[in-house]
């Protein structure tokens, strides 16, 4: 034993789990290599079982294909009523889990003023606000009606949706159209050059795209974002490359199909200055994605993640619509100049519907100057996409990541590996102040509540046992 001791040969030490044995290992100049490790998080009599079960192996590959074989377009442009008949009625739709106006965060509080503004439910704020406390506005998530909404998600009756429909699958999906940034709807605001803006998007903006779309035979959402994912994009907190491939396509057709001249420049000028313009198409398409793989008995992969600033929640395929819910959490990342975490909401929005497809921050390996926007370094940007790769079913080919290969993104989480590695998946968002009107404030790298995907797993093993 004194003889292996004291051996000349240099020691290295492999450490796993606890990073603080590692760090005083190393404070005595000894080689340390970290392997991380967590246990197991949940019930862990219910993840062997489904870990061991081919059947939910046989389920995931079903939701996978369906998923890899959905094909997005944009067909055309409505007003919401027009394609969500629900909206006929005083309804609003919000992002995240189910809320009620008691529970609503500052932005959907705000951007619940606008909307009742917008659509001249009340005169002014105040009647507004006890519209909404009144219980005569239905509140509803979008999800519940294949609809997605950045931040807030506030989706009314007069607004212009876009209108996909999976060309494999038949299903149709929906989004608002992007406001810009800055004081915009979706982040509470409701002054009125706000709720101006949103009815020239109504008046002018929906209907120009409609014309141009419509002459066009559709838009392909997935080939603009697939090839948008070679150029520097991830397809949620950047859309640069995204939104001018739109441009190039549409604009055409929108001068062709125009009114007037001055008209058609005024649409060009707004989608040119608006580098997240795609990201609402893009959530659709996601949407549209991740529809074609739910509702399939036994499989565990994870079709929804949304949040509305107070909840996280999210939906399993074999568990159909159940929400599983969670708190919101905190964004960690870049603040602008003059705000800080103190002024932060808490994390919201359905544009992580974008993870949930295989996109976003799964795929940010492809987009290292993202982190300009939300913090980290390139190599941190290649570390979250790799990681995602033990948490999801499969990998799409259509989504190549020239730093990789050209592997496909990662696609399709499956809440039994998150719960075996005890690991969320990343989402990479903005971050919105958490009063009314201010807008965003800032971006960063945010993870669900584990009791989310634990709750699920449970819920999974129940149906399976029966």
């Amino acid at each position: 034993m004194e003889d292996f001791i004291n051996t000349t040969q240099p020691m290295s030490v492999i450490n796993i789990g606890a990073d603080f044995f590692a760090d005083a290992i190393e404070d005595q100049g000894v080689s340390v290599t970290r392997v991380s490790w967590r246990p197991p998080a949940g019930n862990t009599v219910a993840l062997a079982t489904l870990l061991a079960d081919p059947q939910v192996d046989e389920a995931n590959k079903v939701a996978a294909e369906r998923m890899l074989a959905a094909h997005p377009v944009l067909i055309d442009v409505q007003p919401a009523r027009e394609v969500i008949p629900a909206l006929q009625a005083r309804k609003l739709l919000h992002a995240g889990p189910p809320i009620n106006w008691e529970r609503m965060c500052g932005p959907m509080r705000g951007a619940v003023i606008g909307a009742c503004l917008y659509e001249d439910w009340a005169k002014d704020e105040h009647e507004a606000i006890q519209l909404a406390e009144s219980g005569a506005i239905d509140f509803e998530p979008c999800h519940h009606f294949n609809v997605v909404g950045p931040m807030a998600g506030i989706t009314s009756p007069s607004m212009p949706l876009y209108v996909l429909e999976d060309q494999t699958h038949g299903n149709r999906t929906f989004s608002t159209l992007n406001e810009g940034l800055g004081k915009v709807l979706r982040y509470g605001a409701y002054s009125p050059d706000v709720l101006e803006r949103l009815r020239w998007m109504q008046d002018v903006l929906g209907p120009a795209l409609a014309r141009a779309i419509r002459q066009m035979g559709g838009v392909d959402v997935r080939a603009i974002m697939a090839q948008a994912l070679q150029m520097g994009d991830e397809c949620h907190n950047r859309n640069k490359a995204a939104s001018s491939l739109f441009a190039r396509q549409v604009g055409p057709a929108l001068a062709e199909t125009g009114n007037s001249s001055a008209e058609t420049a005024v649409v060009l000028r707004f989608i040119a200055g608006n580098d997240h313009f795609h990201l609402n198409a893009g959530m659709a398409a996601a949407k549209a994605i991740t529809l074609a793989g739910a509702n399939v008995p036994r499989s565990s992969v994870v079709v929804t993640m949304a949040r509305n600033g107070v909840d996280f929640g999210i939906r399993v395929s074999g568990l159909g619509d159940r929400w599983f819910v969670g708190p919101a959490q905190v964004v960690q990342g870049l603040y602008f100049a003059g705000y800080g975490p103190e002024d932060a909401n808490l994390d919201i929005g359905d544009s992580a519907i974008t993870e949930t497809s295989g996109v976003g921050a799964f795929a940010m390996a492809g987009a290292p100057a993202i982190v300009q926007f939300i913090g980290g370094t390139p190599a941190d940007a290649l570390r979250y996409t790799n990681e995602m790769y033990a948490l999801t079913v499969t990998s799409n080919p259509l989504f190549g990541i020239p730093s990789l290969d050209f592997r496909g993104t990662p696609t399709g989480i499956d809440i039994r590996q998150v719960c075996r590695l005890n690991m969320p998946p990343v989402i990479n968002t903005g971050i919105a102040h958490r009063l009314p009107g201010i807008g965003q404030i800032g971006a960063g790298i945010v993870y669900p509540p584990m009791e989310c995907f634990e709750e699920a797993l449970e819920a999974l093993a129940e149906v399976e046992a029966g």
